[in-house]
């Protein structure tokens, strides 16, 4: 049996990996790594990720600026450090209050995780 080695990943300033542009929404995959892709999104005031689903459960973290949230019949804001979590499937959308950038964070729960509570799954002791 083959034995996957665990690997830490480090994103510094992750804000700065992308530009907010003038009437643009704009995205960057900023990290691809087992059951998890990170993408980054810049939005101008007033841009729409119109209502869509997602095949997977996603988290998105409000990076710097304010977003209206949709998710079902529920509506958040969204501020700097909040985060909403969204099932699979769920119709959301994302409206920008001001210049604003978010996190989307995309969990694929089909990946077999290195990781659990306590640190690296099957790890012994000795």
């Amino acid at each position: 049996m083959t034995e996957q080695t665990a690997t830490m990943t480090y994103l510094d300033d992750i804000g700065a990996l992308v530009q907010i542009q003038d009437e643009s929404t704009v995205s960057r995959t900023v990290l691809k790594a087992e059951g998890v892709r990170l993408v980054l999104f810049a939005f101008d005031e007033g841009q729409v990720l119109t209502e869509h689903t997602a095949a997977m459960p996603v988290l998105l973290q409000t990076v710097s600026g304010r977003f209206r949230i949709t998710g079902g019949d529920d509506e958040a804001e969204l501020r700097v450090g909040d985060v909403i979590h969204f099932d699979t499937r769920l119709p959301h959308s994302v409206t920008a209050l001001e210049p604003s950038k978010l996190l989307l964070i995309m969990i694929d729960s089909r990946a077999k995780p290195l990781h659990d509570a306590t640190g690296i799954a099957g790890r012994r002791e000795g």
